[in-house]
């Protein structure tokens, strides 16, 4: 880092966080990431360098919990009940309210960060890409490993990788229909019938 930090990291990134959710990456300033997370521009500049550094740290922990939790998920004894918990989490998940800015409530549901980002043309240098193919591998990742398992793999109409690739782009798509839509229970229906589609006798 280019200087000491005076504050709490974590704190501070989970805030700029849901700055570059609420607003994708382009229209973030450096401005509105000081307001956001009450540290000094300057000192934000001292100790990141960059917008770009501070967007990468902060979604670097967001990857983490996510995979964190849709491993948890796909934990669960049953394959098809696995699949199932991990489509009713993202659904929730993208459904929640957009975090505010400020004490202001918002009606608009907050989407799919990677999703918004990668969506966003400004956001596309080299390393916010990487970032972002690094965060859809490591889910293709956690499914494959769940789907590879003999109880899994026995009922599977494809191979475990090519199952894991098919579910991610499937919640890319997922996403969209959410903002659009706005209906869980529609969502979670479409992705019972991905899940049918991908096992024999569900």
């Amino acid at each position: 880092m280019a200087g000491i930090k005076q504050f709490n990291e974590d704190q501070a990134l989970e805030r700029a966080m849901h700055v570059f959710w609420r607003q994708g990456y382009g229209a973030t300033s450096m401005q509105q990431l000081a307001q956001a997370t009450g540290v000094l521009r300057g000192s934000l500049y001292n100790a990141y360098g960059d917008k770009q550094t501070i967007f990468l740290l902060a979604f670097a922990r967001y990857r983490e919990h996510y995979l964190g939790m849709v491993r948890q998920h796909m934990q669960l004894d049953d394959p098809v009940a696995a699949l199932r918990a991990y489509f009713a989490y993202v659904i929730s998940s993208m459904s929640e309210p957009v975090p505010p800015l400020d004490d202001t409530p918002s009606s608009r549901t907050r989407g799919c960060l990677t999703t918004k980002i990668a969506t966003d043309e400004t956001a596309m240098d080299e390393p916010v890409r990487n970032a972002l193919r690094g965060m859809l591998e490591g889910l293709a990742e956690v499914l494959e490993e769940r789907l590879s398992q003999p109880d899994a793999r026995a009922r599977l109409t494809l191979s475990p990788k090519d199952a894991a690739r098919l579910l991610v782009t499937f919640t890319r798509g997922n996403v969209v229909m959410e903002r659009i839509y706005h209906g869980q229970e529609e969502l979670q229906a479409t992705a019972d019938s991905m899940i049918q589609v991908l096992f024999k006798r569900c």
